[in-house]
């Protein structure tokens, strides 16, 4: 190809068209702006209803406190103790001599009166020996009679001798021989009422021979157990392996008491006399009135204790022998039935006085609460609250004057 006939190309028609791309880019600027200002909006949203809600305000660190129900004896505790309820009038009941077991008259939980025959044992052998007395006495008492009237014709017999005799129509051998008839006459006499003291004492012997085949409840009480039936075999001791020792057991409820053990460094501060209040583990939401009745003067060296006895003032029929209870011992007596009725309180500094009235400060959640409360006596170191407050709600504690309701807290870890 020739320099003629190669040609450039012509450039100059080759144009950028500004009047068709200027709309197309002031529309996309458009959009940017737009997509900004949405964001920025939704920023600014965000952060006001941030800021609305509390999110830049300060969290101010408080200490707490718990409300509590409690009762108001317990400002006035020395110390507790744990114990047991017994009877300081029990026995187990048995019989004294051994035989079979014909009756018993009783069950658990029956009352028995003193002198009750509680059970009774076989005792035909005894009846017989009864019925062998009785006729040996019978046979004593023959006997005097017999020898009664012996004396009675002896001393007749000695008389007339003895008007013969000082008449002289009689030898003096012959008055001798009476009087000596007459002498036996009283030696018999005198034998046969020995004899039938003799057989008073052997009918009286198989009386109580019989008599202690009845087994008789020492005093009043209530049966606690019963440890053998009719037909058993008992004996005194439990002297034969397969014999029962004791038929029933059995205590007086009047003369239950609390026996605690208290530690040696704190029996100082307990007196007798002291009033003291007894829960019993079965019913721990009834607290009886009690005292102080002894303190035993000895310590138990393997537990470093001493046994202190606590009297009940009232008791039901709630109280059992061998239940577990816990002993308060409190510096004065409870009044009235005040100790019974738990209270609501809270601590005193947890209390502000606001324009004459008692305010408290609850946590709810993460903020306060200013709430109204009706305040009673004082608890020791608590105050009763009568109306405003529950039992577990938290309140917060000082500074209260610079508390108000809705500024958000969180509670001071110890």
């Amino acid at each position: 190809m020739t320099e003629k006939e190669y040609q450039k190309p012509d450039l100059s028609s080759l144009r950028i068209n500004r009047e068709m791309r200027e709309p197309e880019e002031t529309s996309s600027r458009t959009n940017q702006r737009r997509v900004l200002f949405v964001a920025a909006g939704v920023v600014l949203i965000a952060i006001s209803v941030f800021a609305w809600r509390g999110g830049f305000t300060s969290v101010t660190e408080v200490e707490a406190t718990t409300v509590v129900s409690l009762l108001p004896s317990q400002a006035d505790v020395v110390l507790t103790a744990s114990g047991y309820v017994v009877a300081q009038r029990q026995a187990a009941v048995a019989s004294k001599g051994t035989g079979r077991l014909e009756y018993l008259g009783v069950e658990e939980g029956d009352q028995v009166k003193q002198g009750q025959v509680i059970a009774r044992l076989e005792h035909n052998d005894m009846d017989a020996m009864l019925e062998q007395a009785r006729a040996n006495l019978n046979v004593s008492r023959a006997a005097l009679e017999t020898a009664k009237a012996e004396l009675r014709d002896a001393q007749l017999a000695y008389e007339r001798q003895k008007k013969l005799a000082a008449d002289e129509l009689v030898a003096q051998a012959e008055v001798d021989a009476a009087q000596a008839r007459y002498d036996r006459a009283v030696a018999g006499i005198n034998s046969a009422e020995a004899t039938i003291k003799a057989s008073v004492a052997g009918v009286r012997a198989a009386e109580v021979q019989v008599e202690n085949t009845n087994i008789r409840a020492p005093f009043d009480a209530t049966v606690l157990t019963k440890n053998a039936d009719v037909g058993e075999i008992v004996a005194p001791f439990g002297s034969s392996s397969n014999a029962r020792a004791a038929v029933v057991s059995i205590a007086d409820m009047s003369s239950l008491e609390v026996e605690a053990d208290v530690s040696e460094s704190n029996i100082e501060r307990i007196r007798t006399g002291q009033p003291c209040e007894v829960v019993l583990d079965a019913y721990p939401q009834v607290r009886y009135k009690a005292v102080v009745g002894k303190i035993v003067p000895t310590a138990d060296r393997a537990k470093a204790t001493v046994l202190t006895k606590v009297k009940f003032i009232e008791r039901d029929e709630r109280v059992l022998p061998e239940m577990s209870a816990k002993v308060t011992f409190l510096t004065k007596a409870p009044e009235g039935n005040a100790s019974s009725q738990p209270i609501i309180a809270v601590a005193a500094e947890a209390l502000l006085n606001r324009d004459g009235r008692n305010v408290t400060f609850v946590i709810n959640g993460d903020q306060l609460v200013e709430r109204d409360v009706e305040v009673g006596g004082n608890v020791g170191t608590n105050v009763e609250i009568r109306s405003g407050l529950s039992a577990g709600e938290r309140v917060a504690l000082k500074p209260l004057e610079k508390f108000s309701s809705g500024m958000k807290v969180k509670i001071k870890t110890k």
